[in-house]
Order: C-alpha cells, then sequence, then structure tokens
C-alpha cells in the first residue's frame, strides 16, 4: 500500500496537528508520546511547534534538521478526522 503525501497541516493544540493528505484524507496526530524522547522535547514550546513545514515532496513534517516526522508515522497512527 501506497503512503499518500502530506499536502497540508494545522496545529490545533499544544500537542495535535490535523494533517492533510494527497488522497484527500485528514487525520489527527497527537505528539505528546513523542515528547518523552529527548530529540522531540523542543516541541514542547508551542512556538516551535507552531514552525512546523512539510518537507519538499510531501514525506514528512519538519521543524529543524534534527526534528521531523515521517508520513508514514503520520498517517499510520495518526486518528480519521
Amino acid at each position: 500500500m501506497e503512503i499518500p503525501r502530506i499536502q497540508n497541516v494545522n496545529v490545533t493544540g499544544e500537542h495535535t496537528l490535523i494533517v492533510g493528505f494527497s488522497n484527500g484524507k485528514r487525520k489527527l496526530y497527537d505528539i505528546s508520546s513523542l515528547l518523552e524522547k529527548e530529540m522531540f522535547a523542543p516541541l514542547k514550546l508551542p512556538a516551535f511547534l507552531k514552525n512546523v513545514q512539510i518537507e519538499q515532496g510531501g514525506y514528512a513534517l519538519i521543524w529543524n534538521k534534527d526534528i521531523d516526522i515521517s508520513e508514514y508515522e503520520l498517517w499510520k497512527n495518526g486518528v480519521d478526522f
């Protein structure tokens, strides 16, 4: 099964994202479980979280060179919205 690409993203709370995919579906993704990992700690800051960008090609959400979440993770573990 081919995973659809990310087309848009909105930060909707302190720990939630709504991600739109190329097949027209949207998923609600809660980053809370990621915040336990040191690498994702900066996402606890609302201003940093809101600086999310879509990687060229729609393969991931990125914040900087160290922090990203793949389209696979978002698709598989996001909740239909």
